[in-house]
């Protein structure tokens, strides 16, 4: 009998639900913003990080500037020509300071000038500082800026913007300028020890010939995560110039060695001696600046720098290394612990090919491969259209939005049934399409959506070398976030293509009979437990009533299923009628119960050891001599509850955190945080787990990998407690 929607069509159409989701957070109330302020070339307003004042002494604002294609502005020094924004405060109300943040800049290079600056669109960071904190903000702000393209173009305009008393609540621009906050470069203390990038020789010679007017810049810089493209820009005495960095790195990117030409030493009459620089290392998207005073080049800096020879000109590691880490993190996540549900499936797709023809099994196994590619690179997508966009983007973030899980949550149930037999739909495991010519239109749509569903059940766990992988691409441009992507997808998807190339491997299964009907609900039960899984997670990030409507709607589903198998579908399109208004039910459960103001770790088995998350009392605790670990975690993340059952929570790791001297902070990140993303950002990290340890050794942090182990955890913890020699090992991935 035909049905009003056939299930496979159903389930389709939920899939494509599941990927809207991730774009549903990206409409937002209305913003803490300013009007636009546009000309023919370009447009700019005030935008806020948060919706009122709070009772904070400043608040964090943002020169949000867009430019039409071709067109740029400048950074505050712009080098050969131009000049950067400016900002008058003059008729401000509560205002006693300000300061303007500069983001890394591009650099132009045309015809030997080199000037530096931003296009298309840049957030420029304003830290204000408040008369009265707690009292309403009033702006007036006179802006002069110039704009060039093949001509340039200078321009005056006025901004008026308010901000009213209330709670500091995060507003809807705060992630575009959170995103623009992490390429402001850090500032070096004097103990070159704050950060995981370090300038450490800024050394000059001089031209014989030039009469004491030209000579090279020598700086060494050294990370403890690969340095993968470095530019430099000095700002010294006016009327010096300073060229395009000529650089070098070595093999495995720990070190890098910047030659820089200049000019203008005597015609500025200055002297290094007496006129500090400003150098501003860049390795987007982060950087690192210190004000120094340069010395003469002793023999040992030329020495150092002539050795540099071409096998340490690899600037980092290669796109085409981060591919092979990216198909063997993808490969690994098989292993990992949140695609064990989707493990029933994949063995469900072998043994039901027992009997059958080679072709059949080959092409099966390859529409599957396809499906799990094909969603990485529409996942790609919608992350590369956010990161435009502005907003937080990581790995699994789609589990921290209630309409996704209720998704899945259904996409599971109706597989789950389909398993037990309840309806009948054109999938791989279906027996009856084994060996046969005439089910390809649709048998391998559904082994197509059976590899879609795979990855969506991987995402909410990272592996060794995925988050590496992943870091570099959402660091970096379209190119490298898709190629990184589709690598991902190939290594999740080597199980089906190995089966595939070895088509024999599912053929000489024994075929199938009574112990497939068992096997399948055997499985169809561990799929029913991966829903009750996302359920829990809804309690937390909605409310237990939420889950428990929910949960009901989802069984009442599987039982209407049941009964229209067990009446033997009398009521025909009615059923499919009835599950659709039942899923609607439940997408709309969670815009209905208000979610939980706070999550409750109340009967989590380490309760009493975790404090809360403060990224500012870092450096507090540090200074006080503690060792502090960091543990960056989600209700989703199951490769952080093995974590913490497996390692954190046994041993002497355990004994350890609950020690005098060490602190155990948590941030939890199963719903949007724009504080966590940035503190992960910080580290190139854009999913978890994530787990960093500090101390006086280690002030920076030292990041650990994604799976734990007691020797790890408890290597760092020394490392961390044991002064300044652990420095090099800070922010290891």
């Amino acid at each position: 009998m035909k049905t009003l929607l056939c299930p496979s069509r159903l389930i389709g159409r939920l899939f494509g639900a599941l990927l809207l989701t991730l774009g549903l957070f990206a409409s937002n109330a209305e913003a803490a913003s300013g009007a636009w302020a546009e000309t023919d070339n370009t447009a700019l307003r005030i935008i806020s990080q948060t919706d009122a004042t709070g009772d904070g002494d400043s608040v964090t604002l943002g020169l949000h500037f867009k430019l039409k294609d071709h067109w740029k502005i400048y950074w505050r020094a712009p080098g050969d020509a131009g000049f950067p924004p400016s900002i008058d405060w003059d008729g401000s109300y509560n205002v006693t300071d300000t300061q303007i943040q500069w983001p890394l800049p591009e650099r132009f290079s045309i015809l030997g000038f080199e000037t530096l600056g931003y296009t298309d669109e840049v957030v420029l960071p304003l830290i204000v500082k408040l008369d009265q904190p707690g009292d309403t903000l009033a702006l007036k702000a006179q802006i002069s800026y110039l704009a060039c393209a093949d001509i340039c173009i200078p321009y005056d305009t006025t901004l008026d913007f308010s901000l009213p008393a209330g709670p500091a609540t995060p507003s809807a621009e705060a992630h575009l300028i959170n995103r623009f906050e992490t390429l402001v470069p850090k500032v070096i203390d004097s103990t070159h020890e704050a950060l995981d990038l370090n300038i450490q020789t800024v050394q000059f010679t001089i031209d014989p010939a030039s009469d004491g007017d030209r000579g090279t810049m020598f700086i060494a810089a050294t990370s403890n995560t690969p340095i993968q493209a470095p530019d430099a820009y000095i700002e010294g005495p006016q009327g010096m110039a300073f060229g395009k960095p000529k650089a070098t790195v070595t093999t495995n990117g720990d070190q890098a060695f910047l030659e820089i030409g200049f000019e203008g030493l005597k015609a500025a009459q200055a002297s290094f001696d007496t006129m500090p620089l400003t150098i501003t290392l860049a390795d987007a998207p982060r950087g690192a600046e210190l004000s120094v005073f340069a010395t003469p080049a002793t023999s040992d800096t030329l020495a150092l720098f002539q050795d540099q020879t071409p096998s340490a000109q690899a600037l980092g590691p290669s796109l085409l290394v981060m591919l092979a880490l990216a198909v063997l993190g993808g490969a690994i996540l098989n292993l990992m612990p949140c695609v064990l549900p989707v493990l029933s499936i994949k063995l469900l797709g072998v043994v039901g090919h027992g009997g059958g023809n080679t072709r059949t099994v080959r092409l099966s196994f390859l529409a599957s491969a396809a499906g799990i590619v094909t969603s990485f690179m529409v996942l790609a997508a919608v992350l590369i259209a956010l990161k435009s966009a502005g907003l937080a983007i990581g790995w699994g973030i789609q589990f921290q939005h209630p309409w996704f899980l209720v998704a899945m949550a259904l996409v599971v149930t109706l597989f789950a049934c389909n398993l037990w037999g309840f309806f009948e739909v054109h999938l791989p495991e279906t027996v009856n399409e084994i060996g046969t010519t005439t089910t390809h239109v649709h048998g391998l749509g559904g082994h197509f959506m059976t590899g879609a569903l795979a990855t969506l059940l991987a995402t909410p766990c990272s592996a060794p070398f995925l988050g590496t992988a992943v870091g570099f691409a959402l660091a970096r441009g379209v190119g490298e976030i898709l190629a990184i992507f589709a690598a991902l997808g190939v290594g999740l998807a080597l199980p089906y293509l190995l089966v595939a190339l070895y088509p024999t491997f599912a053929t000489k299964m024994p075929r199938p009979g009574r112990w497939m009907l068992i096997l399948r609900r055997v499985l169809g039960f561990a799929l029913a437990i991966t829903g009750v899984w996302l359920v829990g997670i809804l309690a937390i990030q909605v409310s237990d009533i939420a889950a428990m409507l929910i949960g009901a709607i989802l069984v009442v589903i599987a039982i209407t299923l049941y009964v229209h198998k067990r009446l033997h579908r009398r009521y025909g399109r009615m059923d499919w009628v009835a599950v659709g208004v039942l899923a609607v039910l439940a997408f709309a459960v969670p815009d209905t119960i208000s979610p939980r103001t706070e999550i409750d770790h109340s009967a989590n088995a380490l309760k009493g050891l975790w404090q809360h998350f403060d990224q500012s009392a870092l450096a507090q605790q540090v200074a006080k001599g503690n060792v502090v670990f960091v543990d960056v975690t989600a209700e989703w993340c199951i490769t952080c509850q093995v974590n913490k059952a497996l390692v954190v929570g046994k041993g002497e790791v355990y004994n350890r955190l609950k020690s005098t001297g060490t602190i155990a902070m948590q941030a939890d990140w199963t719903r949007p945080d724009p504080v966590i993303t940035q503190y992960l950002s910080s580290f190139g990290r854009y999913g978890i787990p994530f787990n960093a340890v500090y101390g006086p050794g280690a002030p920076d942090g030292i990041a650990l990998p994604e799976l734990l182990s007691q020797s790890v955890v408890l290597e760092a913890l020394d490392k961390a407690g044991g002064g300044a020699m652990a420095l090099s090992t800070t922010r290891g991935e």
